[in-house]
């Protein structure tokens, strides 16, 4: 799309017609010199011809107006573009252990697609943030890097599968991987723009490292831990048998919290992880702001080059007349 940077430019455009009017026509001054043979040169007919005041003066007029069009700065501007912004800095560590594929969430669902559907909405609304992605069972993988492409950090969550980082549970692990990966990638906004939000339905059962051990040096690195235990409450079922998550370690998810400076949360269906998410978002509102900028090219080099071709003939025409 073609701008101009300064339209008010063009408000020069009648600048040389008021001069000719205000101004005194110029006037030779000093001594003439007298040629004897003047009038013959003037009478020539091939210089007559070529005097016509008409069309320097139309060039003079093209070479003012590329002048002026030169003046009030041409652009191309394209297609608007994102600017990637520095905000808070979340991981997300979420369980994909075997018992996620229990399905005690409402609609049919097993665990792991609804963390799914739910957090997937949640990383999309961290509009100038970055995002990290950990999936953790026997071993804690890194995922997606901190990256602000939101699109591509939900993306990576959705493809994820139950089983694909072993079958048990290593709570510690994935807060020593977070703390790890933040290392490498020191925050420049402070220690406190830097969040782990922690989901799984189990208890740590696998991993080098204990969960509390985990904790207190994620309190030392600077790195907050939200919690979240998923499944729905535990409870006796038909014949004596038990039901819902029954191997949530609440306590130890609890700690956790309370040592980083986080909170701890519950959620048994969908609705109620929604409600989490969205008291997540609360107190840990996204701080980056969407930025937009559009690339300009700069055009006035065009009508400034065509104001100089054209006062070269113009020059020429007068000095031959």
């Amino acid at each position: 799309m073609i701008h101009l940077a300064w339209p008010w430019m063009l408000l020069l455009l009648p600048l040389p017609w008021l001069l000719s009017r205000l101004l005194p026509a110029s006037r030779p001054q000093g001594a003439a010199l007298f040629l004897p043979f003047a009038a013959q040169v003037a009478g020539a007919p091939a210089l007559a011809a070529r005097s016509n005041p008409r069309l320097r003066l139309l060039l003079l007029a093209l070479v003012w107006l590329s002048l002026v069009a030169a003046a009030m700065r041409p652009q191309w501007l394209g297609e608007t573009q994102p600017v990637p912004t520095e905000g808070r800095r979340l991981l997300l560590a979420v369980d994909v252990s075997r018992s996620m594929a229990a399905q005690d969430m409402a609609g049919g669902y097993n665990r792991l697609q609804v963390v799914q559907a739910v957090a997937g909405q949640f990383i999309e609304g961290r509009k100038g943030d970055q995002v990290g992605l950990i999936l953790f069972a026997t071993q804690p993988y890194l995922q997606a890097p901190l990256t602000s492409d939101l699109d591509t950090a939900s993306r990576f969550l959705q493809q994820a599968m139950i089983g694909m980082a072993g079958t048990n549970t290593a709570i510690g692990d994935a807060i020593g991987l977070a703390i790890k990966r933040l290392r490498d990638n020191p925050a420049t906004g402070g220690e406190g723009d830097t969040v782990l939000v922690l989901l799984t339905d189990g208890s740590n059962n696998a991993g080098a490292m204990p969960p509390l051990n985990a904790a207190k040096l994620a309190a030392d690195a600077g790195l907050k831990v939200y919690t979240i235990g998923v499944g729905a409450q535990s409870g006796g079922g038909l014949f004596g048998l038990a039901r819902g998550n029954s191997d949530l370690d609440e306590n130890t998810l609890q700690h956790i919290a309370q040592i980083t400076g986080g909170e701890y949360f519950r959620a048994t269906d969908a609705n109620a992880l929604q409600d989490v998410y969205a008291r997540i978002d609360e107190l840990e509102p996204a701080t980056g702001r969407d930025q937009w900028y559009r690339p300009t090219t700069e055009w006035f080099i065009w009508p400034l080059a065509l104001a100089l071709l054209l006062s070269l003939p113009a020059v020429l025409w007068r000095t031959s007349t």
